[in-house]
């Protein structure tokens, strides 16, 4: 009973006592300790450790805690950032293309001497008879009228049909009555580009090519400027395909408009005032 009277006053005496006992033996100089002292000092080394581990380990945990806390803050901001930007990006992209588009438009201006006007593209008729695409002016003119050549800056486009006003029918080169003379842009060999009226894809020919002239697939054709209605130099088409007979005058070739006229949303109409450049001289050909 007096045991259980006096416990808790012996407990908080211990309570204050070890610990300052293990303070005073832990300060004391090592060559003044006493042999009390040294044991004191021996019992609470891996007790002091295992509480220095602790707290370091709990200074590390929160230490790791906070800066994961601030990461995911910083990655929340950059997610949202990123977000932003892409959203910038889109909204730019078909201002670029638009740029670029009209930058080139504005290069073809610059390479034609005469006058031109520019025209959108509203509508396309396409069946196995006829090849046309219609196009509406940006601003109006009294020069314009049937037969002029009309180019992108991809290259020939085809020539004016029928204007009404602001708006323009024109027949594409693709079209199996239209017809371009051109030349091989590597070699000079001339030829006649003409549409096959395919009616599923825009396909051309290029006839009157001599069996003897030099042509291989993926030669660029371009405009050879004879007559008034075509610039000199413009793309027409890249040769798809060559076969040469072993008897005749002409080659077949085979080959693709550079225009791709499913895409095509802009024309430039060409004023031509240009005296006519006559073709070469013609010379019969002879079978070989």
């Amino acid at each position: 009973m007096n045991f259980k009277k006096y416990r808790d006053i012996v407990i908080v005496v211990l309570a204050l006592a070890v610990p300052f006992w293990f303070l005073r033996a832990s300060m004391k100089d090592p060559r003044q300790a006493t042999g009390a002292d040294r044991v004191v000092v021996q019992i609470a080394a891996p007790i002091q450790q295992a509480v220095t581990t602790l707290a370091r380990g709990i200074s590390d945990l929160w230490g790791d805690y906070v800066y994961l806390v601030d990461v995911k803050k910083n990655n929340a901001e950059l997610v949202s950032q990123n977000a932003r930007l892409g959203e910038r990006v889109r909204e730019l992209e078909p201002l670029e293309v638009e740029n670029r588009r009209l930058r080139r438009d504005l290069d073809l201006k610059n390479d034609i001497e005469d006058e031109v006007v520019t025209a959108q593209v509203i509508g396309k008729n396409t069946n196995e008879f006829f090849r046309m695409t219609r196009v509406t002016l940006d601003r109006s003119s009294s020069a314009l009228k049937a037969n002029l050549p009309v180019l992108s800056p991809d290259g020939v486009v085809g020539t004016t049909l029928k204007v009404a006003g602001d708006t323009i029918d024109v027949q594409l080169i693709a079209d199996a009555g239209a017809g371009v003379d051109v030349v091989v842009e590597r070699t000079q060999a001339r030829g006649i580009v003409k549409g096959t009226g395919d009616e599923r894809e825009y396909r051309c020919q290029v006839e009157f090519v001599k069996r003897t002239d030099e042509v291989a697939v993926g030669d660029v054709m371009v405009t050879s400027g004879f007559g008034v209605r075509f610039p000199k130099g413009h793309r027409v088409c890249t040769v798809s395909k060559v076969l040469k007979n072993d008897f005749g005058v002409y080659q077949q070739v085979a080959c693709t408009p550079t225009v791709d006229f499913s895409r095509l949303e802009e024309v430039l109409i060409v004023l031509s005032t240009r005296e006519p450049i006559p073709p070469p001289p013609k010379q019969t050909a002879r079978e070989p």
